[in-house]
């Protein structure tokens, strides 16, 4: 046998023993599949402050809404639209009657509102999203209410005390959404609590998002250092949000959801009205 041969044997050997310690230590552990991740059908953008939609963005496959709603006409992205319309119809099957307050939002018009709100004012006070950071502009954004607060002038968190807004909040993952904007996440946020405002992101994702009791923005973030881990070939606990504060064995007031009861809306949040379709 040749040195060449034993080479070559010896370095296959090495590959044969090294390759499940290396196959096991990058498996994906978490707890959605990495291609849901990739956010190929843009599902998952996240407009905030750090994250800011240019001004002629303008989202793809947008449709008309023929809802219930004030302030039309609506529009949404067609796969936020069609889980907006088995909300809406399992809600009335419930005993309940919802509607659109406001859906998409070009970025033009947020300037607008947001401008209004600031000369108002004189400061920008966490009810409308700045120019580019609004889930409205993303085309998945949809503000929905009960008839009453449909009707209102403004909007505030004291809708969160309605039968309308537990439902809401109790099955909208179920059809894909999230509520964007939570009390006890203002610091995070940036946005008042706003029990309204809704944001597609599909059934999988809201699912591990209402589980965890975290923000898109915290859930984000745990999925960057997911993918980190798996290149650094470290593999993910299951019942952390990586990256994020907010673990599923968080005590109630950290995890609001998974115990069964949300804490009192702050009262830095009971502010004044915000504008029909803020956020």
């Amino acid at each position: 046998m040749t040195r060449r041969t034993i080479t070559l044997c010896v370095m296959c050997a090495f590959i044969a023993l090294i390759l499940p310690a290396i196959s096991e230590a990058a498996q994906w552990t978490y707890p959605l599949a990495a291609n849901l991740l990739e956010n190929k059908n843009g599902n998952l953008v996240l407009a905030n402050r750090e994250n800011l939609l240019d001004e002629d963005f303008v989202p793809n496959n947008l449709v008309s809404l023929s809802l219930r709603g004030v302030d039309g006409p609506h529009e949404l992205r067609r796969e936020a639209a069609d889980a907006l319309y088995e909300l809406f119809r399992t809600a009335e099957q419930d005993g309940f009657l919802l509607y659109i307050k406001s859906s998409y939002r070009s970025y033009q018009t947020q300037n607008t509102m947001y401008r209004n709100r600031l000369e108002k004012y004189g400061r920008d006070d966490g009810v409308v999203a700045y120019p580019g950071s609004s889930d409205h502009q993303t085309g998945l954004g949809v503000d929905v209410l009960n008839r009453d607060w449909a009707k209102r002038d403004g909007m505030t968190p004291a809708f969160g005390n309605t039968d309308e807004a537990k439902w809401i909040e109790a099955h909208c993952a179920d059809f894909g959404f999230i509520l964007r904007y939570l009390p006890e996440k203002q610091d995070v946020t940036g946005i008042i609590y706003e029990p309204w405002h809704l944001r597609y992101v599909g059934r999988d994702v809201a699912a591990e998002i209402h589980e965890s009791g975290g923000t898109a923005r915290e859930w984000m973030l745990g999925v960057g250092n997911a993918r980190r881990d798996r290149l650094r070939e470290v593999p993910l606990r299951r019942g952390v949000i990586p990256g994020a504060p907010c673990r599923l064995d968080d005590p109630p007031w950290r995890n609001p959801r998974r115990h069964g009861h949300r804490p009192p809306v702050p009262q830095h949040a009971m502010r004044e009205p915000g504008p029909p379709g803020a956020g």
